[in-house]
């Protein structure tokens, strides 16, 4: 079954007397409970990929059928409450807000939601707890190391229970350990049933998901299944 549908999205951009395309008429499935990962040389078009499938931009044209429905047209606002109900969204650079403790930052989403302080503070300790820093849950970003703060992003991410978990560079400012830490967190939320999407510039991450999808100029070039070493 397919939870995501793009069917020949093309993103442009026009540029003096020139139009540029982002996208280049991609078209692409993504099953229900699968961990894909989305490589690519810079500028291939991956990063504007996640953005489109992550409800961040819009196509300039084409399909995106969202667990059955075209969201291709979504006003900011549906697709703002497309994202809060069916999307957790890792960063490559945490996007914590410093001030504020690790269980202070998991529990914002909920704010926006609705949700009174003392349920959203129950959800983000368990949420934190979930991702192995039920220790650290009161501190603040700044006195976490880099591993531990992706962990409260990816804590973040989780805290309404989201269908799809999208990755944009999750360890590119990781050291190896670290790395590795995150990953495993990935493939276990994808063993319990998440579908994750990774965009990732890293050929031995890929190799550890289940599909790879290789961008190139705006286009989808290739697409193979995971476990094996590729080169981009």
């Amino acid at each position: 079954m397919n939870v995501i549908e793009l069917k020949d999205i093309v993103k442009s951009y026009q540029m003096g007397d020139t139009i540029v395309y982002a996208l280049n008429h991609v078209t692409v499935n993504f099953e229900k409970g699968k961990f894909t990962s989305i490589v690519g040389p810079s500028g291939s078009g991956k990063s504007t990929m996640m953005n489109i499938l992550g409800c961040l931009d819009r196509p300039t044209s084409g399909e995106y059928i969202l667990e059955g429905k075209n969201i291709a047209n979504y006003t900011d606002d549906e697709l703002a409450h497309t994202r809060n109900q069916k999307i957790g969204f890792v960063f490559q650079s945490f996007n914590l807000l410093n001030r504020l403790t690790a269980v202070e930052n998991v529990a914002l989403p909920l704010i926006y939601a609705g949700v009174n302080l003392e349920e959203r503070t129950k959800r983000a300790e368990k949420a934190l707890t979930d991702v192995g820093l039920g220790s650290r849950m009161y501190h603040k970003p700044n006195e976490m190391s880099g591993g531990q703060r992706q962990r409260v992003a990816i804590a973040r991410a989780l805290i309404n229970n989201p269908a799809i978990i999208m990755a944009d560079e999750p360890t590119g400012n990781l050291d190896t350990k670290s790395t590795l830490e995150i990953i495993d967190i990935f493939e276990k939320l994808n063993h319990e049933g998440k579908t994750v999407i990774m965009v990732t510039h890293e050929p031995e991450l890929a190799a550890m998901t289940q599909r790879i999808l290789v961008m190139r100029d705006g286009k989808l070039t290739e697409e193979k299944e995971g476990g094996g070493q590729i080169v981009v």
